[in-house]
């Protein structure tokens, strides 16, 4: 084991000398493979507590696509149907840990691009084997099956970063950082998040699903290693929408619900549809689909253009036609990090189906927010615990 590890450049690369070092001991990193990076480190170890919390709170295999110290998705091993495999470009059969990968990156694939992966279990060969075909930098595990690392090894030339961490590491529980010279200095957030977090409800509706207290779980655990201010929607054991580092509450849950609302139109029978060329890798049938979606959809579309990725001209989704769509999404979940401070976060997170609300109230106004949900019979959980991350 190692007590430090030099690197590179730190987050830009005049920023020399860098390194990873403990004060005591040694790390609880090993290196099997590939180039290390300051900021792949610092996407590695939050994205590791985020899957070891989440394992722990449901007691199933967690994954989660980082970029830039954020979560881009996060995910349980739940079974996939044919319709996310068709949205999430999988056409094997997977395990619980890969399905949790493939839910984890399929919340945002165009962020996901290149992202750093991060999984609560020893990494198998289905997991491998579909990693193989995704663009991404780096992968933190407790483990991997022999045949899964020789897989891994093989990525971007053999410079993919592999790292093994020990599943039994204990953190010091007072955490230090550096800025402008001055340290600060402050206890390590080891808030257990479990079920008992939820059993506040404040609303009138007071009947919420095994499921959505699941996915409050995810969106809450989530949270605790997104950049703040942050919201956080999910769905069926994964997240469809992360708004992370925003300086107004109702820019994260528009810009979280915007992400959310994309996830559910890729499910639109027109999306699945799309015949893209042979040829067209994921990152540009990614590309396409975020474009198609978009007010720009012509850039895509039109004659002349739409040939250079698509075997057939695809059809246009009209405005009409996402506002229905939208209009069948139910029961999602929705985890704020900090409490809202107006009811407009309420009438814009109902836009994109949210049923059940997790925050952790405070505001002056808490009353409104309440009376909003209300309105329109959400389920809305006080937890008492604000979950700031930066």
């Amino acid at each position: 084991m190692l007590k430090e590890l030099l690197l590179k450049y730190g987050c830009n690369p005049n920023q020399i000398p860098a390194r990873i070092y403990m004060k005591e001991g040694n790390l609880p990193l090993e290196v099997l493979n590939g180039k290390q990076g300051y900021i792949k480190l610092l996407d590695a170890l939050n994205g590791y507590q985020l899957v070891k919390e989440l394992k722990e709170a449901t007691g199933l295999p967690a994954a989660t696509s980082f970029k830039h110290v954020s979560p881009a998705g996060a995910a349980l091993g739940l079974p996939i149907d044919p319709v996310l495999k068709q949205m999430y470009f999988v056409d094997e059969e997977l395990s619980p840990l890969a399905c949790a990968y493939a839910r984890a990156r399929g919340t945002d694939r165009m962020s996901s691009f290149g992202d750093f992966v991060a999984l609560s279990d020893p990494c198998d060969l289905s997991t491998a084997k579909l990693l193989a075909k995704e663009v991404s930098d780096g992968i933190i595990a407790p483990g991997y099956d022999e045949d899964a690392l020789e897989i891994l090894k093989s990525k971007r030339k053999g410079n993919y970063t592999v790292l093994k961490i020990d599943e039994n590491y204990t953190p010091s529980p007072i955490e230090t950082k550096d800025v402008y010279g001055i340290t600060f200095e402050q206890a390590r957030n080891d808030y257990r998040i479990d079920y008992s977090l939820l059993d506040n409800i404040v609303t009138k509706n007071k009947e919420i699903t095994e499921g959505a207290k699941r996915d409050l779980l995810i969106s809450l655990i989530t949270l605790k290693y997104t950049q703040s201010n942050s919201v956080c929607y999910a769905y069926e054991g994964q997240t469809i929408g992360v708004g992370a580092g925003q300086q107004s509450r109702i820019h994260c849950t528009r810009l979280a619900g915007n992400k959310a609302d994309i996830w559910h139109l890729r499910k639109h029978p027109k999306v699945l549809n799309l015949k893209f060329k042979q040829d067209l890798g994921r990152p540009e049938r990614d590309n396409c689909i975020d474009v198609y979606l978009s007010d720009d959809s012509h850039e895509v579309l039109q004659d002349g253009v739409w040939q250079q990725f698509f075997s057939e001209s695809p059809e246009p989704l009209t405005a009409d036609e996402k506002k229905e769509w939208l209009k069948q999404m139910k029961g999602v979940s929705l985890g704020s990090d900090a409490f809202f401070p107006f009811d407009d976060n309420i009438k814009r997170a109902v836009k994109s189906g949210v049923t059940y609300i997790a925050q952790p109230g405070g505001s002056i106004r808490d009353q409104l927010v309440i009376d909003s949900c209300d309105s329109f019979g959400i389920v809305m959980v006080f937890t008492g615990i604000r979950l700031f991350h930066h």
